[in-house]
């Protein structure tokens, strides 16, 4: 853990070329890179959800559509103390209808992401219900690759009703995929294993993440991965109610409202190392402009473009894995999420074995092996 002598605010910023969001998404962590510490600040992005801005109120472009936002009944400043434990050190950035603080806990003097959620109207409290949600799935998980939630505190405004939310996180250390995408192969097939280890871990206690992106996977300076952002997190088989999801990398059956099981996950990760290696997206099943549901017969959806065709650099054995992962059909995708991270595994090896070739001049019998 890093403690900063000077912070200063920031706000993320969306997935380069992101048509849009369906709803924003729950925040959770912070990060930095290694300049901002040398210089003693933050920058960087905040896992809020694509097209988050700050401000006390206004509104939130994204694509076509325009989110309204409102203000926060009380916003906390430097200094002030927030439930008699924890102080404000500085604000991190915002969301639809929360803010999150770095703030110390003044007993153990350890730094933590704070999460803040207000009520301030029925329509949000599904912004409660789902960081209600994220905490009880998160504060259950216990892996090196997923950001824990370490307590969630509620205040009422009446005998039942819950008017607030803080929700105490784990402070991450890292950068996101999509601020610093990976320069080499291998370097990728490393940083996917890991995402995919951590997500194996979840779906074997029940649950789905639901929302892999290049935002919610944090890279920290020992190329060590974190996965953050648990908002849109169900358990395995669940059918939602509306659409959730990121729009450039939403698996055809959250469009559809159909189970959500881990192969949504592959599905999901897949269309993340798609961009990672192309920086182009695949087609999803959600319209492009205005329209929010797009083709509800999978056979007319448009098949993304083969790896090789936009990248021609690519290792035949990763493109082929990749184009796998982002198949419309569940069934026509990696078996499991450890499948998954066993054969980025194999693919790493090779890479690996193919620089360590170049050496010794046997790169071309590496290489062909790798096909």
């Amino acid at each position: 853990m890093v403690v900063m002598s000077s912070v200063t605010a920031y706000t993320d910023l969306p997935v380069p070329g992101a048509r849009g969001f369906q709803e924003p998404a729950s925040g959770s962590a912070a990060m930095t890179t290694a300049s901002s510490r040398q210089a003693g600040g933050w920058s960087g992005w905040l896992g809020l959800g694509a097209g988050h801005s700050g401000g006390a109120s206004g509104s939130i472009q994204q694509g076509p559509r325009t989110y309204r936002t409102g203000p926060i009944v009380h916003e906390y400043k430097a200094g002030e103390m927030i439930e008699g434990a924890f102080r404000v050190m500085a604000e991190l950035g915002r969301g639809a209808a929360s803010i999150i603080y770095l703030v110390q806990e003044v007993k153990t003097k350890q730094i933590w992401a704070l999460k803040h959620v207000v009520r301030q109207s029925d329509k949000d409290a599904r912004f409660l219900e789902q960081t209600e949600s994220e905490h009880e799935i998160a504060s259950k998980l216990d892996h090196p690759g997923l950001r824990r939630s370490v307590r969630l505190i509620k205040k009422r405004s009446g005998i039942l009703t819950v008017s607030e939310l803080f929700m105490l996180m784990e402070l991450v250390d890292g950068v996101s995929v999509d601020k610093a995408p990976p320069k080499t192969f291998e370097s990728a097939a490393h940083i996917f294993e890991q995402t995919a280890r951590a997500l194996s871990y979840m779906h074997a206690k029940g649950y789905v993440h639901a929302d892999m992106k290049p935002n919610n996977i944090l890279v920290d300076e020992e190329n060590k991965v974190k996965v953050i952002d648990l908002g849109q997190s169900c358990a395995t088989g669940t059918v939602k109610k509306r659409i959730q999801g990121t729009p450039d990398y939403i698996a055809p059956e959250q469009v559809h409202l159909r189970p959500i099981t881990e192969k949504t996950d592959i599905y999901n990760l897949g269309a993340t190392m798609y961009w990672a290696l192309t920086r182009q997206h695949v087609p999803t099943a959600l319209a492009k402009g205005d329209s929010l549901v797009g083709h509800l017969d999978d056979s007319l959806m448009e098949r993304p473009k083969p790896v090789l065709e936009i990248n021609p650099r690519v290792p035949e054995m990763f493109a082929a894995l990749i184009m796998e992962c982002v198949e419309i059909e569940p069934a026509n995708r990696p078996d499991s999420m450890y499948t998954l991270a066993e054969r980025l595994n194999l693919i790493k090896a090779k890479l690996i074995a193919a620089a360590a070739a170049r050496k010794s001049g046997s790169f071309k019998n590496v290489m062909s092996e790798a096909k």
